[in-house]
């Protein structure tokens, strides 16, 4: 009995082992190849992103594109991949499509379109701006009760992509209004191309007792963004005051932009952290008082780039014992050379003391083992290092909203000696330039980068969480210190951000490890500005 269990154990062990071969030898045979794309092009495309960890496309069309029927003019993939989507098919795009695509094992993506049409729907003496239900093919603009229904008088309407027709005319329609107790309605029908074909609308104009009406303000630090609606001609506009004043200050009508019934100002010069009060007015009638507080100017942390220590090798851009706010590639450069971001007493000329920094691009590593590293400061963190890639969390927690980056800065480049995995062969031999670049979002966390080629993430200047972004490229040489002025440009007057992000490196490819070794930046007194 014993025999035999012990006979049936070798066999099964025979089998296991027989299991695990078969799945080493499975394994070698089939290495983890990610596949990713690395282009997308629709045709009428404005924009796409393509997020490689979430493996979702996005791509934004030209309002004229026929959402069931996207032709897809070039996609490229990982090297020897292959997948159910290839160039010259065409895609449904009116829901999110999923495509797998094969290298050795399966990865599945999704492709999402975006598609915006601007609509209007004008009426004499409209109060206010027109709203659109776009499912059920709705329009609606407002009108004085002091006007006549039955008088109504169209003057703008689009309702579908450009070139579209109303009525099979690309004239305004003369149009038939039925007539209600406080309304009144009319239908026109829509057609574009072959895939819009007698779309019916229906067109309602109210009557309001309202006039002029206060919306809602977006305040910032020195700056305020008013929105009002009046009635369309009037003379329409703000007044303002501090909230413990008694008298009005009317907004400069230089700051006002007019659309129709609806109308905004941009405030400038206002004080930091002060509450203020405002009403928009049309003609002599006013609209409710609203209040707001402005935001603090919060300062840059360590953007003076006095403070540094070392440990071990590792040049770190903090004092010891002290809280980071920014950091380096050096962790990274260090495991095969020595820290090629360090402090420097070589400062701005209008500074009188103190440390700047100095970044250098170089090889780091021993004859052929090694890589290039660029010389790299960042908003952040580096979280460790994966064998010769790094693993960094951009941004730190923010929730200001800053108009501008300032500092000084000092370039020197070289000509592009190193390819990393030849993806720019064509900068071979080209000079290198220095990147410096901000960002405002709404991320939930950092923004997390793996320079990693086979599971790569990098930032992304069109991610739909960037509030705000500017940026610097230069491949010219400068021998002193020069002002750096990055403007920023706002996506969103009405979004807060959580988390800035600033990036500076000697080499803008430098996650490609593409560079060159004698690219030399030098970094001073970065602060952040409030326009006043």
């Amino acid at each position: 009995m014993m025999k035999r269990q012990y006979k049936l154990s070798l066999s099964f062990l025979f089998l296991w082992v027989v299991v695990l071969t078969g799945r080493l030898k499975n394994d070698l045979d089939y290495p983890h190849i990610r596949v990713d794309i690395t282009k997308f092009v629709a045709r009428g495309q404005m924009t796409v992103r393509i997020n490689t960890e979430d493996r979702t496309v996005t791509v934004t069309l030209a309002d004229t594109v026929n959402l069931k029927q996207v032709y897809l003019q070039e996609l490229q993939l990982t090297e020897g991949a292959t997948g159910d989507l290839k160039e010259g098919m065409t895609m449904d795009l009116t829901s999110p499509q999923k495509y797998t695509f094969s290298l050795y094992q399966d990865y599945e993506w999704t492709v999402t379109a975006q598609q915006e049409i601007e609509r209007v729907f004008r009426v004499e003496g409209q109060v206010g701006a027109e709203t659109f239900q776009v499912e059920e093919r709705i329009a609606i603009a407002q009108i004085s009760k002091a006007l006549s229904l039955e008088e109504v008088t169209l003057t703008a309407l689009k309702l579908g992509p450009t070139g579209s027709l109303i009525n099979n005319s690309s004239d305004l329609p003369s149009l038939e209004w039925e007539q209600f107790a406080n309304y009144c309605r009319a239908t026109v029908k829509v057609s574009f191309s072959h895939f819009i074909v007698d779309e019916e609308w229906t067109l309602y104009v109210f009557q309001t007792d309202a006039t002029v009406s206060t919306s809602s303000v977006d305040a910032w630090t020195h700056v305020a963004w008013l929105y009002g609606e009046g009635l369309e001609g009037a003379d329409n506009g703000f007044e303002i005051r501090e909230a413990t004043e008694q008298e009005w200050t009317q907004v400069d009508k230089s700051y006002l932009i007019v659309d129709g019934g609806s109308f905004s100002a941009r405030v400038p010069h206002l004080k930091a952290e002060t509450s203020y009060v405002f009403r928009a007015y049309s003609d002599d009638e006013y609209g409710a008082s609203l209040s707001f507080t402005t935001e603090a100017a919060v300062e840059l942390t360590g953007g003076t780039f006095d403070e540094w220590h070392l440990s071990g090798k590792v040049w770190n851009p903090w004092a010891a014992g002290a809280q980071s706010y920014w950091d380096t590639g050096n962790r990274g450069a260090t495991t095969v050379g020595d820290s090629n971001t360090v402090p420097t007493d070589y400062v701005w000329p209008g500074k009188a003391s103190g440390q700047a920094a100095h970044l250098n691009s170089r090889f780091v590593g021993v004859g052929t083992l090694g890589k290039f590293a660029a010389g790299n400061l960042f908003f952040g963190e580096y979280v460790e290092t994966d064998v010769t890639n790094g693993i960094l969390d951009f941004g730190r927690p923010f929730t200001a909203r800053p108009t501008r980056l300032k500092g000084y800065y000092q370039y020197s480049n070289g000509i592009i000696d190193y390819l990393g995995d030849n993806e720019f062969p064509n900068l071979q031999d080209k000079p290198d330039s220095c990147f410096i670049y901000v960002a405002l979002g709404d991320w939930t966390e950092p923004v997390r980068i793996r320079t990693r080629p086979s599971e790569r993430k990098l930032f992304e200047k069109d991610d739909p969480h960037i509030i705000a972004y500017a940026e610097f490229i230069s491949g010219v040489p400068t021998s002193s210190y020069q002002l750096l002025d990055l403007e920023l440009e706002y996506r969103s007057t009405s979004r807060k951000p959580t988390y800035l992000v600033i990036v500076c490196t000697a080499s803008k490819y430098g996650d490609y490890f593409v560079g060159s070794s004698a690219s030399e930046l030098f970094l001073d007194e970065f602060s952040l500005e409030y326009d006043y």
